[in-house]
């Protein structure tokens, strides 16, 4: 199985796409599969580089880097948000 995974804003600039799907053969933490991420490409590691630049969500809900990914999930990650 694998899991769905969405870029947002100058993440997905940087990675060069929207979204991708990767094998998951069972749960992981989050920062464990950021970590994996980064070794895919150059643009993988440079937009993947500094979690703490980054917010995730799984499955639609804001997540920190301990919460488990499991396949099926799907994850998100993107910068910061700000309002004004």
């Amino acid at each position: 199985m694998a899991v769905r995974l969405l870029y947002f804003a100058w993440v997905r600039e940087r990675i060069g796409v929207a979204d991708e799907e990767v094998p998951l053969e069972g749960p992981l933490p989050l920062a464990a599969l950021v970590e994996r991420l980064r070794a895919r490409t150059p643009g993988h590691a440079h937009a993947l580089g500094e979690p703490a630049r980054l917010r995730a969500a799984i499955n639609q809900e804001f997540a920190d880097w301990n919460a488990e990914v499991h396949p099926g999930d799907e994850v998100a990650l993107f910068p910061p948000v700000t309002g004004g």
